[in-house]
């Protein structure tokens, strides 16, 4: 099959957007479709399949610019690909979904687009709402990645996507990988995974830690990197949390910690389909997620598979670290009922529902 699928990412990151990236080019690939992927970040080459052939600047000048920057760069270079290469193709978009449908349009080009996180960070906004009510229309198909999300599209925006969960492969977490040693007294460890960001809302996370009994030893691990790094290390020293809070910014290989946690924690005010808590749920560990659009309620089925609290809401998030000792019988049979359900993310089924959409549009 010679036809080509432009992947639209302008900013490749370390995030659960980049884990789709790597996991459904390379299956696509393999079902003998020719992939391009369009980015300013090159030096993510080694991550994705040896046959991904990459569209755009390779210069290391752009690899840490900051998104808005990488966007115009490559809706420059999409523009220019599409305008002179004729080949037959069609654009996926998994970043800046909006421009690449205007500039797909306006060169005649077919586009779909994958959209990860949640309108609710930005939806209030009625100017934004409207103009993307609008172009979103142009596109050829829209996916979204839960259930939830794609009643919310429906509801705002009047447009029925097609839902496909993450793909989760297991061949990425080796049972192999060194475990971090645990330390000689008995701790409770408690770990966050995510970006530095008002949207992961790590604050609540510290809000929470000034409230945790100390007889049970918390040891609080967050790992992530970000704009919001100085004002949460400030906090911490605010606060005197340093002896149970660290930061140890991004780690290329989280799951060994997250193998050595009795609890995770997802504090953000808005996802998708967060993979950290499918990360966390294939480990078995005991998660506290805010109810926060769309994922987490979904994942955690409804509050069946691990605990739910509102946005924000730190008093209930520690009044639940503090019950840990207590509850864990109950907290087991929340384990095992997340693990139950959990082939939904089967690797193959939901890698076959990519192919399927991307085929549809050809």
């Amino acid at each position: 099959m010679s036809k080509r699928v432009v992947i639209f990412i302008p900013s490749i990151e370390e995030g659960g957007v980049e884990k789709n990236l790597y996991i459904v080019s390379d299956y696509l690939i393999k079902k003998d479709l020719k992939i391009d992927i369009l980015t300013c970040n090159y030096n993510k080459k080694k991550k994705l399949n040896k046959n991904v052939k990459f569209i755009g600047t390779k210069n290391s000048f752009w690899f840490n610019k900051n998104r808005k920057v990488k966007y115009l760069i490559c809706l420059l270079y999409l523009f220019f690909y599409l305008l002179f290469n004729k080949s037959k193709k069609i654009v996926f978009a998994f970043q800046a979904n909006i421009y690449a449908i205007l500039i797909s349009k306006l060169c005649l080009t077919t586009v779909i687009t994958r959209s990860n996180s949640s309108p609710s960070g930005w939806s209030n906004n009625y100017f934004k709402k409207k103009f993307y009510s609008i172009v979103i229309r142009l596109a050829n198909d829209v996916m979204v990645n839960s259930y939830q999300f794609k009643k919310e599209f429906k509801k705002l925006f009047n447009i029925d996507a097609k839902c496909i969960l993450n793909p989760f492969d297991k061949s990425y977490f080796s049972y192999e990988n060194k475990t971090i040693k645990k330390k000689g007294f008995k701790k409770l460890s408690i770990i966050s995974i995510g970006r530095l960001t008002d949207q992961k809302d790590h604050l609540t996370l510290l809000k929470s830690a000034k409230l945790i009994d100390s007889k049970l030893n918390p040891r609080i691990t967050i790992i992530g990197k970000g704009e919001k790094y100085n004002s949460l290390v400030n906090f911490i020293k605010k606060n005197k949390l340093n002896k149970i809070v660290k930061l140890i910014g991004y780690q290329q290989q989280p799951t060994e910690y997250l193998r050595d946690a009795d609890i995770f924690i997802l504090t953000s005010k808005y996802e998708g389909l967060p993979n950290v808590l499918l990360e966390a749920q294939y480990f078995k560990k005991y998660i506290i997620s805010t109810n926060c659009p769309t994922g987490p309620k979904e994942i955690l089925l409804n509050g069946k598979a691990g605990d739910l609290i509102k946005i924000g809401d730190y008093k209930k998030l520690s009044s639940l670290i503090n019950q840990f000792p207590k509850r864990k019988k109950k907290i087991l049979n929340m384990i095992k009922h997340g693990s139950k359900y959990f082939s939904r993310f089967d690797y193959r089924l939901n890698c076959e529902k990519y192919l399927a959409f991307v085929k549809n549009s050809f």
